[in-house]
């Protein structure tokens, strides 16, 4: 038996599958399986049934569930204590935060200037990735605070609406489209396009706008930041639909913005591990990137607003 089997283990039994618990841990649901089946036979003992595709906790998956719940939070609680020595030592509070690729590189070197001079006993942490990687991360406890989108779909969590955002064509300057006031699926039939990459809620929401319309766009590039989506349209490799709040922090004078409808709006907001006591220092946190999100919106950029 190892740590990773039991990991698994109690995914499954707080998820209800393989596959939820594949998504929970970030890894595929084969592997999940095969965590699994090690685990029962590194134990001797049957802890699901399998009937029509699905698992059947047995009663020694439940006699074991709490005895599992208490040993994966004591090696999280130790992993964490290792990180904040490492980082940390002892005399400063670590803080281990999940933001997408773009707004680490557009914002949070400014959002931490400020929050340092009010806390220069904090050490900072700082992930990035999509918004289901940063809901893995806070319920693993890797994280403690992520910027994701919302509803999440875990009752463990804790969150707090923020930004209130929505979808944003990005096109290369001196584009055809760029002379439209507004950008439709019909206006993108044909049309290269680089887009963020499959699996996401933006993309499944976009998707389903050409669907409802049967236009085809011709992806050329499939990418993972909004940052990025827009280097590539700057080169004139394409057009994109982003995120029109991580949108505006993407200068480049190559390119322009061009509200995308039907409206596709999205709200952000902090999630942390619910518990009777919100951490004070989270809140603080949260709110000075808030302000320093607001501060830095320009007055066209009226498709992102704080909430």
């Amino acid at each position: 038996m190892n740590f990773k089997q039991l990991e698994a283990f109690q995914a499954v039994m707080l998820s209800g599958s393989t596959t939820a618990a594949a998504q929970r841990l970030g890894l595929s649901q084969s592997a999940v399986s095969r965590l699994l089946g090690q685990f029962e036979d590194s134990l001797g003992m049957v802890l699901f049934e399998r009937k029509g595709g699905r698992l059947i906790a047995t009663r020694e998956a439940e006699s074991l569930g709490q005895d599992a719940d208490r040993l994966v939070e004591l090696a999280q609680c130790f992993t964490r204590s290792s990180q904040q020595l490492r980082i940390a030592g002892f005399r400063r509070r670590l803080l281990r935060v999940v933001v997408s690729q773009t707004m680490a590189l557009k914002i949070m070197p400014r959002v931490f200037e400020r929050f340092a001079l009010d806390h220069p006993d904090l050490a900072l942490e700082v992930s990035t990735g999509s918004y289901d990687f940063a809901e893995r991360a806070v319920l693993s406890r890797e994280a403690d605070l992520a910027l994701a989108l919302l509803p999440t779909r875990h009752a463990e969590l804790y969150a707090e609406p923020c930004l209130e955002t929505e979808a944003v064509c990005v096109l290369p300057c001196g584009h055809p489209l760029a002379a439209l006031e507004v950008v439709t699926p019909a206006d993108l039939d044909q049309i290269p396009m680089v887009l963020l990459g499959r699996q996401r809620a933006m993309r499944e929401d976009i998707d389903m706008a050409f669907r409802r319309t049967r236009a085809r766009p011709r992806i050329v590039a499939e990418v993972h930041s909004v940052a990025v989506a827009c280097s590539f349209v700057a080169q004139g490799m394409g057009v994109s639909i982003v995120n029109a709040l991580l949108a505006s922090y993407c200068c480049d004078p190559a390119i322009v913005r061009r509200p995308f409808r039907p409206r596709i709006g999205y709200t952000l907001g902090f999630i942390s591990l619910a518990q009777p006591e919100p951490d004070p220092l989270n809140a603080a946190f949260a709110r000075c990137l808030i302000d320093t999100v607001t501060e830095q919106l320009q007055p066209e950029d009226l498709t992102a607003r704080v909430g």
